[in-house]
């Protein structure tokens, strides 16, 4: 059985305490398709804010590779402009724009 594509989730993200400050926030696994890789990327992330607003340990391991590594509060998602695709480079999610670390 051969594993399917990994996807990359990018998903617009914005501060709820400081106006002005946003971002994306990258989820990676395998997924059949790219609704389907949103649909694994909401659940993990559902599950590591669940878990950590209970205080309990962030879960990861499932069997698609999907996981969040962490939950940042005062961070607002916007799922509804999550674009899915391919993944192709762990830098991806960065504009042509020349970009030293």
């Amino acid at each position: 059985m051969t594993q399917p594509p990994t996807f990359e989730v990018d998903v617009p993200i914005r501060s709820t305490e400081t106006p002005g400050l946003e971002g994306v926030h990258v989820f990676t696994g395998w997924a059949d398709s790219r609704s389907a890789a949103v649909k694994a990327a909401h659940e993990v992330y559902d599950a590591a804010r669940a878990a950590a607003e209970a205080g309990r340990e962030i879960p990861c391991g499932r069997p698609d590779g999907w996981c969040a590594r962490g939950y940042r509060p005062g961070w607002e998602l916007d799922w509804s402009a999550a674009k899915a695709g391919p993944w192709r480079s762990p830098y991806s999610w960065l504009n042509s724009k020349h970009f030293e670390m």
